[in-house]
């Protein structure tokens, strides 16, 4: 447990999440003073009557609570005027990254990246621990690294971070960093590309040349100190590189990827990114090649849903940009059926237009973003639109033929209609199964 620390009188957390609870319990075993919850929204998240909490809470609450320390949870921008009227008497203003990092004592790799943050997060926990290694997924993926912090006993955390927590970092440095790649998102919270840029850059700010960044080779990455270690799946000047189904590194096989869920070219790079972290680290190539092989991704990042009369149906809930959808169609040999849609982020459809002439043979929109999707790809392709997931699937089933793919690929976030991707996944893993049940009772009853 990190050394106690009394000098916070009153500690405003702010967000009702795993991450503002985990916060508020670390304040709590520091010995800080006054630890309150506020959260501008009427639910209560994670918190249930451990701390003081204040829902729907106001600007004038903020500046009347008087805070010394103000923790911001991820999903809470710093610049709003609710954020700021809790820092109006001179708080100190951190987020649940910053704060956590300052507590734990143990080596943190931190990953980011617009696309495979999470299964490579998953994967360098996964070599460490096999490795005999005690290391905890946190942060985006698994817990708060506040609950890591607080809890102790894991000396290694593989962090995954996004450029929301990067906002708000003062004295961050991780051990080891990792940078997968870069596409415009959340252009919904990011007034320019270049300001998202900008804030997932500050992964390497603290970072010196006695430290390494795992980069994707080719990535525009100005001012960065730490050595580079690079990867890439489509050419060889990296030090790791990717050719029929095995990662390579000076022309000699390493790890064989072949049969395994981390054989398409994205995930390869999720597994050479990964590999290069933990040597960084010390574990043996050799265990670092087993414990990739053993791997199972987490889900909904372009699982099998079902195949049946020579469909495959797949759900990749997790593509919420136009790069992971990118992804994930180039990944495909078949014939594809897209699903896309869901909360209007404020992206630019066009660039992938020719990508989808190339693999899709037909498209279904759908949720917030639907109309807006509509205009773009029917010029291109066969569309059509609908509301729900539910009827997105029947509607995919209906131009689906033997030997295609269904592909259930966002493309964006899922907060219009869903809690989040994971809740969005199964709807859509319960809808193919609905409808497959349906089909085949429908089968029998014909015979």
């Amino acid at each position: 447990m990190p050394e106690t620390r009394t000098s916070y009188r009153k500690v405003a957390v702010l967000g009702a999440g795993r991450s503002g609870l985990a916060a508020a319990r670390l304040a709590r075993s520091l010995g800080y003073g006054q630890i309150q919850i506020f959260d501008g929204g009427s639910h209560a998240g994670d918190v249930s009557g451990e701390f003081p909490l204040t829902l729907s809470a106001t600007e004038e609450d903020g500046r009347a609570y008087g805070a010394d320390l103000v923790i911001l949870s991820p999903g809470i921008k710093s610049d709003i005027a609710w954020t700021q009227a809790f820092v109006s008497h001179g708080a100190e203003l951190i987020g649940e990254t910053e704060f956590a990092c300052r507590h734990f004592n143990g080596v943190i790799i931190g990953i980011t990246g617009t696309n495979g943050k999470t299964t490579t997060t998953g994967l360098v926990a996964h070599i460490l621990t096999r490795a005999g290694l005690n290391a905890r997924p946190c942060g985006n993926y698994g817990i708060p690294l506040s609950q890591v912090a607080f809890e102790g006993g894991a000396p290694y955390a593989a962090l995954e971070v996004s450029s929301f927590q990067m906002e708000t970092i003062r004295d961050f440095r991780p051990d080891v960093a990792v940078w997968l790649n870069f596409a415009p998102d959340h252009m919904d919270r990011y007034r320019t590309v270049e300001e998202y840029f900008r804030a997932k850059l500050r992964i390497f700010e603290n970072m010196d040349g006695s430290q390494a960044a795992v980069v994707r080779e080719g990535e525009n990455l100005p001012g960065v100190r730490p050595r580079l270690l690079t990867f890439h799946s489509q050419n060889e000047r990296g030090l790791l590189s990717y050719r029929a189904g095995w990662i390579c590194e000076d022309g000699r096989r390493l790890i064989d990827l072949n049969g395994t869920p981390l054989a398409s070219a994205h995930n390869a790079e999720n597994a050479m990114a990964a590999a290069l972290a933990c040597r960084e680290l010390g574990v043996d190539a050799s265990l670092i090649a087993d414990a990739v092989r053993s791997f199972v991704p987490p889900a909904h990042r372009c699982e099998i849903a079902a195949e049946m009369d020579g469909v495959l149906w797949l759900n990749d809930s997790k593509s919420t940009n136009l790069h992971s959808m990118a992804a994930a169609l180039r990944a495909q040999t078949r014939p594809v059926i897209l699903i896309a849609g869901g909360k209007d982020k404020g992206l630019d459809y066009a660039p992938i237009l020719p990508l989808l002439r190339e693999k899709a043979k037909a498209c279904i929109v759908f949720g917030q973003i639907a109309r807006q999707l509509f205009e773009a790809v029917s010029p291109v392709l066969p569309t059509r639109q609908v509301v729900t997931v539910e009827e997105a699937v029947m509607a995919a089933a209906a131009w689906a033929s033997s030997g295609d793919v269904v592909l259930f690929s966002p493309g964006t976030s899922s907060f219009d209609q869903f809690t989040g991707y994971v809740q969005r996944g199964e709807c859509f893993r319960a809808s193919v199964k609905r409808y497959l049940k349906s089909s085949t009772i429908h089968t029998s009853h014909g015979q």
